[in-house]
């Protein structure tokens, strides 16, 4: 493994400097170039959807462009780091497409990408980390075959993308709670000796710079190419802790709140089950339609149970 900067410095100072930097460029990238970003046409049957409209959207593609380069220059590079690198690019750039088209993709295309770089991320993990996970609570390891391993892990990604691209929908929501599992994440990876922490902190840096204009009333949306790119890394994150279980408590909003919503279209569409019928989805527009809550208060109380979550069981597991 090597750095990129041609002249030696303490990792952790590093870290820092691309932490710092990471922010700093999404901020100024953002400001400057908010313009030029598509404006967002409005979901069909979204709650609030027309507030939306008009808005710069697909500013995915300036904070993960970011923390992507600082991942480059500020972390340790290797054949591994270098490959997540070009498929968390290109599920942003696959996003960011979408987000500019004036038809937007179909399910299946857009599915059909997914799968592709779910495929490259389970492998690429399995090559360089086998297939031996951390079982959490138990404090115990298990090997399982590289079939089932990859099947999972392809699995696991997939899953990530799409749940978290259904909770993008609210001023604020997706990027909060993508912090708050970021925090999971790295308290987790350091607690395992993973070495995995400092990209982190410069992806969360990233992230952390776009809430400054998405927090609501927002001035911009991070659109497909945020939210799939967000999806991957929380992904990667999860496998390459070396518990890949992590992902369950750790994204437990996004998976209840956009997973369900997934199941329920599946169930209909392909085995003609209904369920859920008087429940809209994903859950953060069923709240905000049927039960009253302003935007506001949905991004607040999902973030605290989220971070609830979270806390309790990294004190239950780690303590």
């Amino acid at each position: 493994m090597l750095y990129l900067l041609p002249f030696s410095m303490n990792g952790y100072i590093l870290t820092l400097i691309g932490v710092i930097l990471s922010f700093a460029l999404t901020v100024i990238l953002t400001a400057a170039l908010r313009p030029l970003l598509p404006a967002d046409i409005g979901r069909a049957y979204a709650v609030n959807a027309q507030a939306a409209k008009g808005k710069p959207r697909g500013a995915g593609i300036i904070f993960v462009t970011a923390a992507c380069a600082m991942l480059l220059v500020f972390t340790r590079l290797s054949t591994e780091s270098l490959i997540y690198t070009v498929l968390i690019l290109a599920a942003m750039l696959s996003g960011f497409l979408d987000d500019a088209s004036k038809a937007p993709w179909s399910e299946y295309k857009k599915g059909l990408i997914d799968l592709f770089i779910s495929i490259a991320i389970a492998f690429t993990c399995f090559e360089f980390n086998g297939s031996v996970i951390t079982l959490p609570f138990l404090s115990r390891t298990a090997a399982i075959p590289a079939w089932l391993y990859i099947l999972l892990g392809t699995l696991l990604v997939w899953t990530s993308i799409n749940v978290v691209n259904c909770t993008d929908g609210v001023d604020g929501l997706c990027s909060l709670l993508s912090l708050i599992s970021l925090g999971g994440f790295l308290y987790a990876v350091k607690a395992l000796s993973a070495d995995f922490a400092p990209q982190i902190l410069i992806f969360a840096a990233a992230i952390a710079g776009y809430f400054l204009f998405n927090a609501g009333p927002s001035i911009l949306l991070m659109g497909d190419a945020g939210s799939r790119a967000i999806g991957v890394f929380l992904a990667i994150c999860a496998l390459r802790s070396g518990a890949p279980l992590l992902f369950i408590p750790l994204c437990l909003v996004f998976i209840i709140d956009g997973g369900l919503g997934l199941i329920k279209v599946a169930l209909l569409r392909f085995l003609k089950i209904r369920i859920l019928a008087n429940t809209r989805t994903p859950i953060h527009d069923h709240v905000r339609k049927n039960m009253g809550w302003s935007d506001t208060h949905t991004v607040i109380r999902f973030s605290v149970i989220h971070l609830l979550i979270v806390f309790i069981f990294l004190y239950l597991m780690f303590d």
